[in-house]
């Protein structure tokens, strides 16, 4: 047994230091850069600067490109430019746009010229989720089967890496140095995904890509729903994760106007920790999907997930209790992390690589729709039959998804091996 575990161990640790886990964790890195620029920072610039609410509330729709990224996928399937390969050469040149117009953006007074300020941010957020596409593209095409659970992982990680540079960091940075310097600082940070995309490696497989422009809009639509199972595939990719994001989305105001703690304190445990149980989950999850297979990985992590709403049942319940709301929130976000893990290689092994792009795009927006979703409804059931009803629902949600997935296992154990005979029939 000593021997056995010394060899996976070794063959993890080869794993996380091989060139094309490390450029997907560098490229997750750039990936959610971006976001906090035209978001949360943005928005605390205006602020400061005293734009008025009604502005500002405006100025959420400049995020609508990361919704609707999937309508010009396909062009970034069936085009490529002439240097750095199918994916790595869409993928520099949307990064050095988004270092200019981070830069343009610093340049500007959202005070005096908030038109000229909408007009870069939404630039941006298109440029950002274009990344998005092309990205998501690389990591499906360039990882080997047994790595897509790790990097999965480890781009979820440069992500939330990325997220609190842009977010927390640039807010902390803002006050000695400044709106323009922080933007300034942050377009340089970019200059580590242009390196990890110029030193990363090529898929290896040669696929042979959309012929034209109708095939690489109908093709991908084509060649999915020609699958057996292919509708309650989409079933489950909405299902999979919607008792997870009910409760999610209203954790914060539970932890506040529930239990009664303060915001420093929610900020410091659910924020601060929460982010560390959630890197280590997706870490320990995209390890351990490589042991355990897809289908596996996937039961288990959705049952951790499903009781990890039991917890804030039981802080709910039990009141204003550090270790009991320490606990619930390390449970659910390790919990989280591992599944989302597990997720994303799923999404990846159900893309075909001719039409990454535009299938990756399209299954990950479906899969938002319960977030978006679940909002309105949790409101008003917390209001209506109290916390402790209201997470023991989010724990009956997640029920149906788990109930599909056993279903559906001999699907996803084939997928495993699908993607081998895509590959295969793709080559030119």
């Amino acid at each position: 047994m000593g021997v056995i575990s010394s060899e996976k161990y070794t063959r993890t640790l080869k794993s996380l230091a091989n060139r094309r886990v490390v450029a997907v964790f560098f490229l997750g890195f750039a990936s959610g850069l971006p976001l906090a620029l035209a978001g949360g920072t943005l928005q605390a610039w205006m602020t400061v600067e005293g734009v008025d609410l009604k502005t500002i509330g405006l100025f959420s729709l400049v995020g609508l490109p990361y919704a609707l990224k999937f309508f010009w996928a396909p062009l970034l399937d069936r085009y490529a430019l002439p240097f750095l390969g199918r994916r790595r050469g869409w993928i520099l040149g949307t990064q050095l746009a988004l270092i200019i117009l981070i830069i343009m953006l610093g340049f500007t007074s959202p005070k005096d010229t908030p038109w000229l300020v909408a007009l870069f941010a939404l630039l941006l957020t298109f440029t950002s989720a274009s990344q998005d596409i092309v990205f998501d593209a690389y990591r499906t095409d360039v990882l080997r089967e047994k790595e897509r659970g790790l990097g999965a992982a480890v781009s979820v990680t440069g992500y939330r890496i990325a997220m609190l540079a842009s977010g927390a960091l640039a807010l902390i940075l803002a006050g000695p140095l400044g709106w323009r310097l922080t933007y300034l600082l942050m377009a340089g940070l970019m200059l580590i995904g242009t390196m990890a995309t110029i030193f990363g490696p090529e898929p290896e497989e040669t696929v042979c890509p959309p012929q034209s422009l109708k095939e690489a809009i109908s093709g991908p639509l084509t060649e999915f729903f020609g699958r057996p199972a292919a509708w309650a595939f989409l079933a489950l990719i909405i299902l999979y994760k919607i008792g997870d994001a009910f409760a999610g989305s209203l954790t914060t105001a539970f932890l506040i106007r529930g239990p009664g703690f303060s915001i420093g304190e929610v900020g410091a445990i659910n924020k601060g920790l929460g982010l560390m149980a959630t890197i280590i989950g997706a870490l320990y999850g995209g390890v351990m999907l490589a042991r355990l297979g897809l289908y596996r990985s996937l039961m288990i992590f959705g049952i951790l997930q499903a009781i990890s709403n039991l917890s804030f049942m039981v802080l709910a319940y039990a009141g204003k209790v550090y270790s009991i709301m320490v606990a619930a929130v390390a449970f659910e976000n390790l919990a989280g992390g591992m599944g989302t893990a597990a997720f994303v290689a799923f999404l990846m092994a159900l893309c075909d690589h001719r039409y990454t792009a535009t299938q990756f795009a399209l299954l990950s927006a479906l899969a938002s729709l319960g977030r978006i979703f679940v909002g309105p409804p949790s409101g008003y059931l917390s209001h209506e039959v109290g916390w402790v009803i209201f997470f023991f629902v989010t724990f009956l949600a997640a029920l149906p998804g788990l109930a599909l997935l056993y279903k559906m296992r001999r699907n996803i154990n084939s997928l495993e091996h699908l993607q081998d005979a895509d590959d295969k029939h793709s080559s030119p």
